[in-house]
């Protein structure tokens, strides 16, 4: 948190030590006297024990006199309502007064003026106590004042949309939302098609689940993941931004109002630092930048202060967990040596970098180049990047190392936080290629049929494994081969056509022509999944994505075929009645389906199809970077540089 933590002023007593509306020294709830005074009173009662009757009765008077005096003392004094506010006298009627003169002999008058002059100096020296106390509580009142500025000057600083306001932000129009259709009548009717199939998703969702996370397309309700909490809506803010570009108005604008009236993050529940990062942060990012709409930016920045308590770790790497309502971070349970995964932490850079940009807020720029700061410290085995760090030690975790799940965005983000920053930022750059290298070295290799595949690095021994995740590598390898060292453009482009075609082989091989979750390259197999729990697809995207930019950056028209192939296997075996569901074997001729309408496959699935059959002008890449969940982020022009931010 910026700013470290301030203790509640609630805690903080404006008389010092005396709590909840309590007085000060010489005086007690209820109406008594406390302190010297209370004593002297009662030593003085003792002393009058020899009196008679009548002379005692007249002494108390006299008593009774003083104590009102005191108090009427106490009531004029200034903001004397502050002091004794909240206490409750209860003082019983005085009895009637009677003159004193003739009462007492002259010796007795004597004593007693001498033993009433005595309690008046202990009266007077309680009233200059609780004059001081007054004081004191004007000191504490001071003291708040500035505690309170301090906080407030704190809160400009680290968290922006405080009452509600943010710094105006200039929009620029964005380039190439929105793009003709394609020439080709075969191509365009294939894009209308993927439009349909947005279409059909959406209707089902809004119909039998608008609001929830997501779509039970079987049993036709709503289904939330734990990952999010108790935030809701995420198809919602997911979608947003293909609704968009595949100029679906209406749907946009309802989902836009839905936003604005009904999506709220504070909730009492853990929410995965990383998935909400992706899909609501990049989301309403996203969604601002293509359409202007000034809600967005104030939810995503407003949403980026809520994971703020995340990255309060020793050493900055972000927790992997949060509530972010009570700001309590923890990992995994089942992550090695309590450690936060590299993926998930180092999936950040590009919205965070833009939270900043958006906000004129440097601390989610400062967090996220603080990541950098860390790792480039540490030692990696073999130039690897393990999937595990220990955010309290700073050291890595289990030596596990892997381009897929637990690890594939982190790379990803290096390349990408080059991009994104006009080529401008060259620690980014020199990251990912060593990054890249070192994969190339220790975790490439090919099969004996000639597949290129990625495997995973445990301890030094390889598991010749490939997950679907790992299939967003082939998109990533072309996407950076323009900045690759020495010449190797033409080798990364080379390497990104194989990773393609290996992928495209796993789906190939199946009965259902999709992908399975994992696939192998040992005991006699390729590409295919040889257990049970790998051959389940779940609406995944990373192959088509690598399509895409295949495409984009090459046009052989092989890669708009396999993408023709599986949007003939989505609307075969994962289309039912409800709408769209993953299914749990692939290698079956029957599906078995998982019912679950992921919101991912309305943010990325079926926009990198529909990008796939569209001309090059519809979202640019000269112009824009996708985040790892499909949503459009545009470059951050040279001359529109973030300032102040760098890494140190």
């Amino acid at each position: 948190m910026p700013g470290g933590s301030l203790l509640p002023f609630s805690s903080v007593s404006p008389l010092g030590s005396a709590g909840g509306g309590g007085l000060g020294p010489g005086c007690s709830p209820g109406g008594g006297v406390s302190g010297p005074g209370l004593l002297s009173l009662g030593s003085a009662g003792r002393k009058l024990s020899g009196f008679r009757l009548t002379e005692k009765f007249v002494l108390l008077l006299v008593f009774s006199g003083f104590i009102t005096l005191c108090f009427g003392a106490i009531f004029f004094l200034p903001d004397s309502s502050k002091l004794l506010s909240g206490v409750f006298f209860q003082q019983s009627p005085p009895p009637p007064q009677r003159p004193l003169a003739g009462l007492l002999g002259e010796e007795e008058e004597s004593n007693l003026g001498g033993r009433l002059a005595r309690i008046r100096k202990e009266h007077e020296r309680a009233l200059r106590e609780a004059k001081d106390t007054l004081n004191r509580a004007h000191e504490h009142e001071d003291i708040k004042k500035d505690i309170q500025r301090d906080k407030e000057q704190i809160m400009v600083q680290g968290r922006v949309t405080a009452g509600g306001k943010l710094p105006p932000h200039v929009f620029k129009p964005p380039v190439g939302v929105v793009g003709k259709e394609p020439s080709d009548p075969a191509v365009k009717q294939k894009r209308d098609t993927i439009k349909e199939m947005m279409t059909f998703s959406w209707d089902n969702y809004k119909q039998y689940a608008w609001g929830m996370n997501e779509l039970k397309p079987i049993q036709k309700q709503g289904h939330s993941s734990n990952l999010f909490g108790n935030i809701q809506g995420a198809t919602i803010v997911d979608a947003l931004d293909t609704l968009y570009i595949m100029e679906m108005m209406d749907e946009f604008k309802d989902a836009k109002e839905w936003v604005e009236k009904n999506l709220v993050f504070n909730v009492n529940a853990e929410v995965s630092v990383f998935e909400v990062n992706i899909r609501f942060v990049g989301g309403l990012l996203s969604a601002y930048y293509i359409s202007g709409e000034e809600v967005f930016r104030r939810k995503a920045v407003e949403l980026g202060e809520k994971l703020l308590p995340a990255f309060n770790t020793p050493t900055g790497i972000p927790w992997a967990l949060l509530n972010i309502k009570s700001g309590i971070g923890r990992n995994w349970p089942w992550a090695s040596g309590g450690s936060s995964i590299l993926a998930e932490f180092g999936t950040l850079h590009l919205e965070f970098m833009h939270l900043t940009r958006v906000s004129e807020n440097p601390v989610f720029a400062e967090k996220v180049m603080n990541i950098r700061k860390v790792l480039n410290k540490l030692d990696k085995p073999q130039g690897l990047y393990p999937n595990y760090l220990n955010p309290s030690s700073g050291q890595w975790g289990q030596h596990h190392v892997s381009v897929g799940g637990l690890g594939d965005s982190f790379y990803e983000y290096l390349l990408k936080a080059w991009l994104m920053s006009d080529k401008t930022d060259e620690e980014a750059k020199k990251m990912y290629y060593e990054a890249v290298q070192a994969v190339e070295t220790h975790l490439i290799r090919k099969s004996s049929s000639g597949l290129t595949y990625i495997a995973e690095w445990k301890g030094g021994l390889l598991e010749h494994k490939m997950g679907h995740l790992t299939c967003f590598a082939g998109g990533m390898f072309a996407l950076g081969a323009d900045g690759a060292p020495e010449d190797k453009t033409g080798h990364h482009i080379e390497l990104a056509a194989e990773i393609a075609r290996t992928c495209h082989e796993s789906y190939d091989r199946t009965m259902m022509k999709l992908g399975p979750e994992a696939f192998r390259f040992d005991g006699g197999v390729e590409a295919i999944a040889t257990r049970q729990n790998e051959k389940y697809y779940i609406l995944r995207p990373e192959v088509i994505e690598t399509y895409l930019y295949m495409w984009r950056f090459t046009h052989d028209p092989k890669y708009r075929q396999w993408g023709w192939e599986a949007v003939q296997a989505l609307e075969k075996y994962c289309r039912v009645e409800g709408g769209y569901s993953g299914v749990r074997d692939v290698y079956s001729a029957h599906p078995n389906h998982d019912d679950v309408q992921q919101s991912f496959y309305l943010a990325e699935t079926l926009k990198y199809l529909y990008l796939l059959f569209s001309d090059d002008d519809l979202l640019p890449l000269e112009h824009w970077i996708f985040n790892t969940e499909a949503h459009p982020l545009p470059i951050i022009a040279k001359s529109d540089t973030i300032q102040n931010v760098k890494s140190k």
